[in-house]
């Protein structure tokens, strides 16, 4: 499992090292790392491997980790002692794109940041954790026009023909990004 971890790095080193061409939409400046949802961990475990290649390659590197993003907007939340009472509540809340919208401003700050230019990487993590609370097609589509260099998605699921499937789930969604697998069907954008 751990040389399969090491192969998707190795497919993202070459794939980061080549120029990148600045006249792209902004779809095409996503980059879908695809994997196992089984590998999860391992890959977190290795996870340096993919920000070494990266800065190997002239580019910065920039992370954000959405594993805590629920729990944090949960958190927040002046109601969430009456979402736990009544979590059935909860699907209005979410019906109504708010932890969407959360997300978005999450990334969308490391998108923007003043250290963030048109050679920088900027990584998310944990995507599998707002599976069921948001849509990560719809985040994305959000995000396009604040992507500078490059925007990392590690991605638990499947990609088969443009079609992202998070977590291996049953519904998918046709997406123009960069998909790097570990079966060589990455695109050179």
């Amino acid at each position: 499992m751990m040389a399969r971890i090491e192969d998707l790095a190795d497919s993202y080193r070459r794939h980061i090292a080549v120029p990148w061409q600045r006249m792209v939409a902004g779809a095409q400046r996503v980059v879908m790392i695809v994997y196992d949802r089984e590998m999860e961990l391992r890959l977190r475990a290795r996870k340096l491997l993919f920000e070494t290649a990266t800065r190997d390659a002239g580019h910065e590197w920039h992370e954000v980790d959405l594993t805590n993003a629920f729990a944090t907007w949960m958190a927040a939340d002046d109601y969430r002692d009456a979402y736990f009472e009544n979590p059935e509540d909860l699907s209005l809340k979410l019906a109504s794109h708010e932890f969407r919208d959360y997300l978005c401003n999450r990334i969308r700050t490391a998108l923007v940041a003043d250290d963030v230019k048109e050679t920088t990487v900027v990584a998310v993590i944990g995507v599998g954790t707002i599976f069921g609370f948001a849509k990560l097609s719809e985040v994305l589509l959000e995000l396009e026009a604040d992507i500078r260099g490059r925007l990392i998605v590690f991605f638990p699921g499947q990609f088969d023909r443009n079609n992202y499937r998070l977590l291996d789930a049953r519904d998918g969604w046709n997406y123009l990004a960069v998909p790097i697998t570990l079966h060589g069907e990455e695109q050179r954008i």
